[in-house]
């Protein structure tokens, strides 16, 4: 991340993010997996002086049961909004996932998604190390280590609301970026692609995306047509 991130903090993107005018419109941003909210520390920055108002995903790490991190984040999402409106869904990697079924459950709250190196298409396209690092934190919680994922995640009731979200149909009028990068290394790009989405190739590494000027390029883009589209809706009403 390191490379990535000196070449983000000399870029116009990086210095010009006062042009984003986010006028108090609600981000919540959530990590991937064994990541925390400290990853998307640069983000969180960048986005409050584009004049956001930032919520993180409250992690010190992406490891537990999907269904339950699911039913958590939509608490928060539900007190962004109440705050400041319908709100933007960022997420990368296994949050892209979590995001994704997020905004498929309260599409109503949601202003848009944007994703990071996210397997829309097959949440287990993923390297062969990272897969092993998955089954042993399932391991880990099947053998009643708290906060962790269990194997019954995989097929169990707990997490029959994120498969549904997952693989629900994207709601119409919710406008949904997926950005991914061919030299991704840890998810198969191919498994981004994700039909409902606009998507837009970076070329980044899987963890260094979250601090790629191609990435923030991107979602000052997204986000830029979210405002207005939603000022669009606003003057119609």
């Amino acid at each position: 991340m390191g490379l990535e991130a000196a070449g983000l903090l000399r870029s116009e993107t990086w210095r010009e993010a006062g042009a984003l005018d986010g006028r108090g419109r609600g981000v919540l941003l959530v990590p991937g997996f064994m990541a925390g909210d400290r990853t998307l520390g640069l983000m969180t920055h960048w986005l409050r002086r584009a004049g956001y108002r930032t919520c993180s995903a409250g992690m010190r790490s992406n490891v537990d049961c999907a269904g339950a991190t699911l039913d958590v984040l939509e608490q928060r999402l539900e007190g962004l909004v109440g705050r400041s409106g319908p709100a933007v869904l960022i997420g990368q990697s296994r949050g892209g996932n979590l995001a994704r079924a997020l905004a498929a459950r309260r599409p109503e709250l949601v202003a848009g998604l944007i994703t990071l190196g996210a397997p829309h298409l097959d949440p287990l396209a993923v390297h062969p190390l990272t897969l092993l690092s998955v089954r042993a934190v399932g391991a880990l919680g099947s053998l009643g280590f708290p906060g962790l994922l269990t194997r019954r995640c995989r097929d169990g009731e707990c997490c029959a609301k994120f498969r549904a979200g997952v693989q629900a149909d994207w709601p119409a009028g919710v406008p949904f970026v997926s950005v991914y990068s061919r030299r991704d290394g840890v998810v198969d790009w191919r498994a981004c692609l994700e039909p409902a989405a606009q998507q837009v190739e970076v070329d980044s590494s899987h963890c260094g995306m979250a601090a790629h000027e191609g990435t923030y390029a991107a979602i000052a883009k997204a986000l830029r047509d979210f405002g207005q589209r939603d000022d669009g809706l606003a003057q119609a009403a």
